[in-house]
């Protein structure tokens, strides 16, 4: 079982800018997605990878996907480069940030002690957006944490800290003296100990991407909302910033409802009721329930080769190159229409809303 710390090094941009979010996102459940899955299969390789070029495991299986190796390689020789001695490579190291933060801690990818120098490595496998290790604070209480936890074991002057992100072809790397560093982690102290106790005042922006709260948060809610004051401005009236402003919050703002449809859609899926919406049956397309049977069925037409003379045409087209009265007997027995994605819509929506507890019903079935 992992542990995650309330303040972890990992989410200290989020509860760095709005402190309370810390102790709210505790009250919803962990997320996951195939992305984030991905993530963590990368940099299983990685680990494996780096103890194997560094002497210190077998030569790993080659078991993952080929772009994923070749991309964590990208990372693997980023780190080695750095390396004068293999002891002196830590690897999925975690580090106490106790000093600076009430019960925190993390876990770095890499920590290298070259020289007098001191390297944090971070990989990002995902293809989001480039991520800056300038003023990088999960980075720096990384670099914090290998200072304090094995840092006393060299002499250290300076630190170095890098994000690889392969995918991206993007290398971001921030360069700081010990002195600079331990003054940062003194402004950190006071809003973590907010952060801790759960006080402070809430406060959205970008950091909310990854908040387990943002779906229901107020803040969050309040600061798109605000777009709403400029209903009455017509184009021609704005200013060039004030456009440049409303789109960079309407990017903010899609994000955001869509997290919202989603969200609610789950949660009305469970039973919850929200007044003027229901959830209907999506919009799904006809499919052919088994192909091989379809196209034996159609190679004894004599007709054949202008319906399909390598494989099936879609259906519209062999309704239409049939006629209705020759499909609805040879091709409409075959074909299926499976259920559409669950869909939340007004109430003025004219199709019949899903039976959600028949949906609730046939889950524990399975």
């Amino acid at each position: 079982m992992t542990l995650h710390a309330v303040l972890s090094a990992s989410s200290s941009h989020r509860w760095l800018n709005c402190p309370p979010s810390a102790r709210y996102e505790q009250e919803f459940p962990d997320e996951t997605s195939p992305y984030a899955e991905e993530g963590t299969q990368a940099h299983a390789l990685a680990e494996r990878l780096l103890r194997s070029r560094l002497g210190k495991a077998e030569v790993p299986p080659e078991d993952s996907p080929r772009e994923m190796r070749e991309a964590v390689g990208r990372y693997v020789d980023a780190v080695l480069s750095s390396v004068t001695r293999p002891g002196d490579t830590y690897l999925e190291q975690r580090v106490d940030i106790t000093p600076w933060v009430p019960h925190g801690f993390g876990t770095s990818d890499a920590v290298t002690f070259n020289g007098r120098e001191l390297r944090i490595y971070d990989l990002k496998y995902g293809q989001g957006v480039p991520v800056s290790a300038e003023e990088n604070p999960q980075l720096r209480l990384y670099a914090l944490g290998a200072l304090h936890t094995i840092g006393w074991l060299y002499e250290v002057d300076s630190i170095s800290a890098t994000i690889v992100q392969p995918r991206l072809d993007s290398i971001s790397e921030e360069c700081m003296s010990v002195p600079d560093l331990l003054a940062w982690g003194e402004t950190v102290k006071a809003v973590a100990r907010i952060a801790w106790a759960g006080g402070g005042e809430f406060h959205a922006g970008e950091h909310c991407r990854f908040c387990r709260a943002r779906h229901v948060c107020r803040a969050r809610a309040e600061q798109n909302l605000d777009l709403a004051r400029w209903d009455f401005r017509r184009p021609a009236d704005l200013t060039p910033g004030e456009i440049a402003d409303i789109l960079t919050r309407g990017q903010d703002l899609q994000h955001w409802l869509s997290g919202l449809q989603e969200y609610a859609l789950g949660t009305a899926l469970q039973g919850t009721v929200y007044l003027g919406w229901k959830v209907v049956e999506g919009k799904s397309n006809r499919r052919y329930a088994d192909e091989p049977e379809m196209l034996r069925l159609l190679l004894a037409r004599e007709d054949v080769d202008a319906l399909a003379p390598r494989s099936l045409i879609g259906i519209p087209a062999m309704e239409k190159a049939l006629g209705k009265e020759v499909y609805a007997q040879l091709v409409k027995p075959h074909v299926v229409k499976p259920p559409g994605k669950p869909t939340l819509v007004p109430e003025s929506d004219k199709r019949e809303p899903i039976n959600t507890a028949a949906l609730d019903f046939e889950e524990e079935a399975h």
